[in-house]
């Protein structure tokens, strides 16, 4: 094959790797926009973006999506490269996934403690797993194992905020304004997310400054991250050794490329019992589970619930349901696991389940 022949038939190839992305956008829904009423707080409205309705189960399709088309439209991937990411689990979940269906090998490094129920979905969709002890090495070895297979590593933590289109082109941001639509208060009092790479943030704090909104954008971010720090003191790039949450997919030990600290008006941070808790207790009040960030999300709005109330503030406030539970059903959800890494969650739960039941 000549040069020219080989130069087509990779364009080709990639043509038809972006079209069945698209195949499998345009058959799915938009996920859905959850109302919870606060019987304490009438006045003010809580809503959830279930991101769990994906079909990988989790916010991270989004991403994986993005980065998969990024790395497609710039000519990173071929059909016989192999595709490395650096991931707690739910950002390789997906990039299995999309891996799978453009008939690609996927490697995904992740931390020992990676919950087992989401390395059995990365290999369910064909991904294979590198283990690693240290957490902070996840990005050296994934380096490594690009260089070694000749592959391309995706790497979300630099490019999750400029492989989505922040101004739009149906992000989580323009869903969730069109939603928003037609509700009692349509433009946000404020959005709460997390940060795991940072991408989320970034796309929702841009889309509310293009849009020109009131919106005020919170990021909720474990006690046992960097990202709380930085945003208040920009010299404060990474954590001391040993400092880590357990609550996965949101908070770093080191500041990432991704994060956009300008476009965030306000950071909480948020001990892990008291996520645990507030999962807990939104877990009892939806009827299924949720994952320990959303947890945390909800930890933030009900900070904000409490400081709206207490000026009188009437209004809504959006966070997203990032994943579902059963993937951590033999960590947040086994009471023996908290027990023996001393999260006391039990009283929090009871405090969430005033907020959310009256």
């Amino acid at each position: 094959m000549t040069t020219d022949e080989s130069n087509l038939s990779a364009r080709a190839w990639r043509a038809e790797a972006i079209r069945l992305i698209e195949a499998d956008y345009n058959r799915s829904a938009d996920t859905h926009l959850i109302r919870l009423d606060l019987p304490r707080h009438p006045g003010i409205k809580l809503y959830l973006k279930d991101e769990s309705s994906h079909p990988t189960g989790s916010l991270k399709h989004r991403l994986a999506r993005s980065l998969f088309l990024y790395a497609l439209c710039n000519a990173w991937i071929g059909p016989d490269t192999c595709v490395i990411e650096a991931s707690s689990g739910s950002t390789a979940v997906s990039e299995a996934y999309f891996a799978r269906m453009l008939g690609l090998r996927f490697i995904a490094v992740v931390p020992a403690t990676t919950a087992a129920p989401k390395l059995d979905a990365i290999r369910f969709y064909g991904g294979e797993i590198h283990s690693v002890d240290d957490p902070r090495t996840v990005y050296d070895v994934a380096h490594r194992l690009a260089r070694d297979t000749g592959g391309h590593y995706l790497d979300q933590f630099t490019y999750a905020e400029r492989a989505t289109d922040w101004r739009g082109n149906n992000n989580i941001a323009e869903s969730i304004f069109t939603q928003m639509s037609a509700e009692e208060y349509p433009v946000p009092a404020w959005i709460v997310c997390g940060a795991g790479t940072g991408g989320t943030s970034a796309t929702i704090g841009r889309y509310i400054s293009y849009q020109r909104h009131a919106t005020q954008l919170c990021v909720a971010d474990p006690v046992h991250s960097i990202f709380h720090r930085h945003h208040a003191d920009r010299a404060a790039i990474a954590l001391p050794e040993g400092c880590a949450s357990c609550i996965e997919g949101i908070g770093r030990p080191r500041v990432e490329p991704s994060f956009v600290p300008s476009v965030i008006d306000r950071m909480i941070s948020v001990d892990d019992a008291c996520s645990i808790g507030a999962m807990r207790a939104l877990s009892g009040r939806l009827g299924r589970r949720v994952g320990g960030s959303t947890g945390t999300n909800l930890v933030a709005c009900a900070q904000l619930i409490q400081e709206m109330a207490a000026i009188g503030d009437r209004g809504s406030i959006i966070t997203i349901l990032c994943d579902g539970g059963e993937r951590y059903a033999c960590t947040y959800y086994d009471d023996n696991w908290l027990a023996a890494r001393e999260i006391h969650w039990q009283l929090h739960e009871r405090a969430f389940d005033l907020l959310l039941t009256g």
